[in-house]
């Protein structure tokens, strides 16, 4: 039986090639595309002069540090991305997974107070799947749709919004609320009138200085004082010991710190004024839902988080 004509053209192309166009397209870097898919960039750089003859194209031109695509290529993309998210549905939901002996890996997005939060699935997960590899990526709820979506990371957890990608999946892991973090050696606990006299911290990725406390306490005709930024939560405990300073966090972060360095002498006090509830979300790319590998991994991440 003779080839139709789109068969045939599928034999001239390495489908190989694919992957390398996706991570192009996702990084616009050369070397980070070749990282990405653990390729040198010598490798990632023939790829990309087979993929311009293959379509006739330049795909990407630079355009300063980084890579500009073509129209073609952006054309390609809107063909080729969802029809190749199938395919690897497809593939994974066919292949099974074992992970005493499998050697995958696997690539998670998540914000620094989950990650203190997340620290006992790591050995866990190191335990029960020695051969796999993992990739965390610093992620929040700005950048976890983004991420999800061009497949830098195929699990997401941490406090996120309602803007996920419509090709993500989601369920929640735990509720609470927030609590203050303070010394012990400080007065406490700590009531309405202690929490605006006092000095707070604030963890801040975008360096601002207004929070959801300042929008409840702007209700009460309250306010407090921020005199320190913080680009993490892995800084705390030198910030808060031997200080005034208070600094609120999610229950979730809480329990986390004064789990690991209850010995040092922090105490969390409730907030003396009523809060959002603090929800903690894992969410996942549609196209993992049924893969063997990715749903054991989020069950490792459900038994570690989940409350």
């Amino acid at each position: 039986m003779p080839l139709r004509p789109d068969e045939s053209s599928l034999r001239r192309l390495d489908l190989n090639l694919l992957p390398v166009f996706l991570a192009l397209m996702r990084e616009r870097s050369v070397t980070r595309a070749g990282q990405a898919l653990f390729l040198s960039q010598p490798a990632t750089s023939a790829a990309l002069a087979r993929l311009r003859a293959v379509f006739r194209d330049e795909l990407f031109i630079r355009n300063g540090n980084a890579l500009e695509a073509t129209p073609r290529a952006e054309a390609l993309m809107a063909e080729l991305g969802p029809a190749l998210q199938v395919v690897a549905g497809a593939v994974a939901g066919a292949t099974p997974f074992d992970p005493a002996t499998d050697s995958r890996t696997f690539r998670i997005g998540w914000s620094d107070d989950v990650a203190i939060a997340a620290m006992p699935l790591l050995p866990r997960l190191r335990q029960a799947a020695p051969h796999c590899r993992v990739v965390i990526r610093a992620a929040n709820f700005r950048t976890i749709p983004g991420m999800l979506e061009t497949g830098e990371i195929g699990t997401a957890v941490g406090f996120m919004g309602d803007g996920l990608p419509a090709t993500a999946k989601q369920r929640v892991l735990r509720r609470g609320g927030f609590r203050v973090l303070r010394d012990a050696a400080t007065p406490g606990p700590i009531d309405l009138d202690a929490y605006c006299a006092r000095p707070h911290v604030l963890v801040t990725a975008r360096g601002d200085l207004t929070g959801f406390a300042d929008a409840a306490l702007e209700r009460l005709g309250r306010s407090r004082r921020i005199v320190l930024g913080l680009p993490d939560f892995g800084l705390l405990r030198r910030v808060l010991l031997g200080t005034d300073l208070l600094c609120t966090v999610s229950d979730a972060l809480a329990d986390a710190v004064l789990g690991a360095i209850a010995e040092a002498g922090l105490v969390a006090d409730p907030p003396p004024f009523l809060c959002p509830e603090s929800v903690v979300r894992m969410a996942w790319r549609a196209v993992l839902d049924h893969d063997p590998a990715e749903a054991w991994l989020r069950m490792q991440i459900i038994e570690a988080l989940a409350r």
